[in-house]
């Protein structure tokens, strides 16, 4: 039985997500925003610009499976990861939405304004110099991030599960950094690299990546996409 933390599960909403960030000290220039769909005409809905793309996606024996053979060839060909990437280990339990979050924000510092000395100052400033363990460690007791996700887990459109119940949607977060664009899921071993990107290109290239997401189970509607935007 796992020894992990456990803390409910954020709801994929962006009300929810804009509540959690605001609570935590992220200033309003910047939004969580619905994508609706990964065709060319609603890509072009979403505000511009995109700094990150938020993935809830089903997971199971075949997602395990896959991690387990992708980190095994990325070991063997090798992958470029850029030293100015945030990037922390998942070490609590229905924790992977605020792991996106983070994720989202920590690449993106310096465009996000936050309050000084707020929760999500601190934290970021700690992580300075840390390992993606110890940044994962940290989170476990960082000051008012349990309670504003607690407080969000709770403000859903939907009723949040039994905090021991085992769920099957985890969250990732796509973003882009010095030039390449990275898949962050606190359950892997390592960031992923996607290929090349840009700024402009992130939504559109995240695309892709999740239409392979979607490939693995194509009969299941639990995928919903979110990006970090413009307000």
């Amino acid at each position: 039985m796992s020894s992990k933390p456990r803390w409910l599960p954020l709801e994929s909403n962006p009300d929810v997500l804009n509540k959690f960030v605001r609570n935590m000290g992220m200033s309003g220039e910047y939004q969580f925003t619905d994508v609706y769909g990964l065709d060319e005409a609603l890509l072009a809905m979403v505000p511009r610009p995109v700094l990150a793309v938020v993935l809830l996606f089903p997971i199971g024996d075949a997602y395990e499976a896959s991690n387990a053979a992708e980190a095994e060839e990325i070991r063997e060909r090798g992958q470029v990861v850029s030293e100015n990437l945030f990037s922390m280990k998942q070490t609590i339990s229905n924790a992977c939405g605020t792991v996106g979050v983070f994720h989202a924000i920590g690449n993106n510092l310096d465009k996000i304004t936050l309050k000084e000395d707020s929760p999500l100052d601190k934290y970021f400033k700690a992580c300075e110099g840390k390992s993606r363990e110890e940044i994962g460690h940290m989170l476990e007791h960082a000051e008012g991030v349990s309670t504003a996700h607690e407080a969000s887990a709770n403000q859903g459109q939907t009723q949040a599960p039994p905090l021991e119940e085992q769920l099957d949607l985890h969250f990732i977060a796509l973003v882009h950094k010095d030039g390449f664009l990275y898949e962050l899921d606190g359950n892997k071993d390592f960031p992923i690299n996607h290929g090349a990107t840009t700024e402009e290109r992130l939504l559109e290239d995240s695309a892709t990546v999740i239409r392979k997401f979607m490939s693995r189970k194509p009969d299941d509607l639990r995928f919903t996409v979110m990006a970090l935007t413009k307000a």
